[in-house]
């Protein structure tokens, strides 16, 4: 596996604590739409250049759309359906999850990306506002899954349960969207044992702390790729968020200058401060 991180100059490579930087040209927009990913990485590693990697990099993303899919871990139901049943919408929530068909939403544009060490955003039209810490899958513009990366689907629980109608509002708006550290390269799917866990700081202390298996994601990869990709092209591309199974308790908000740590080994941690 070799983990492909981005700066100012671009991709840096590096498998076995040794970095590389490519010799030639090299993009994110070239390796998402190569055939063959993970052949394409081992290549460019081999040939690079010894570098270093960069102490803030940016976000592991090119002209890649973000998307995500929703109500994949039983816990993400039963919150959707307690935040909506005041609206007469509980009831959608069960229904997605035991349905075929997936939840699949439009995250964001690359502008409105956060990589780490950057802030993200909760809307100032919201009272209450969490990350949601996920797995998420790097897909080439054919539909082939080769990668992972830390996802931070930031979300309006009070606009999404005032209305499910209003979940664009509620996910979609300027750095609602976290990735990085890096991007994971790989040709094997993660264990299923692969632990995602969230940790939110406010000041000295710890205010929330969580932790799932994507054992625990009731729909397969391949299966929700598959759905993004149905009836729909992706050029260069394209980012899948897997949904959340750690959700804090409805007490709790972020605030301003909360620091979210979300951890998936092997990837590496992703750390944003809520603006």
């Amino acid at each position: 596996m070799i983990r492909v991180y981005n700066d100012s100059h671009g991709p840096l490579l590096e498998s076995s604590g040794t970095v590389r930087r490519p010799a030639g040209s090299f993009s994110f927009d070239e390796l998402f739409t190569a055939a063959d990913p993970g052949a394409l990485v081992r290549q460019i590693w081999a040939s690079g250049l010894p570098a270093t990697l960069p102490a803030a990099p940016s976000a592991p993303i090119g002209t890649q759309e973000v998307w995500a899919a929703g109500v994949t871990y039983l816990r993400s139901r039963t919150a959707r359906m307690e935040e909506s049943k005041d609206a007469g919408g509980g009831t959608f929530y069960d229904k997605v999850y035991q349905a075929d068909r997936p939840e699949l939403f439009f995250k964001g544009t690359p502008h409105r990306v956060a990589g780490p060490g950057s802030t993200v955003r909760i809307r100032r039209d919201s009272k209450w506002n969490v990350p949601e810490p996920e797995l998420t899958l790097a897909i080439n513009s054919a539909g082939r899954i080769f990668g992972y990366t830390v996802g931070n689907d930031m979300s309006s629980r009070d606009i999404e349960g005032e209305n499910p109608l209003y979940l664009p509002q509620a996910k979609v708006y300027d750095r609602s969207t976290g990735l990085g550290p890096c991007l994971l390269v790989t040709d094997e799917p993660l264990p299923l044992t692969t632990t995602i866990a969230l940790e939110i700081r406010r000041g000295d202390a710890a205010v929330f702390s969580g932790s799932t298996q994507i054992s625990q994601i009731k729909r397969k990869f391949a299966e929700l790729a598959e759905f993004l990709f149905r009836d729909n092209s992706f050029p260069r591309g394209s980012y899948l968020m897997t949904g959340t199974g750690i959700v804090p308790p409805d007490a709790f908000t972020l605030q301003s200058g909360d620091e979210i740590r979300i951890t998936i080994e092997p990837i590496g941690t992703l750390i944003n401060t809520v603006a």
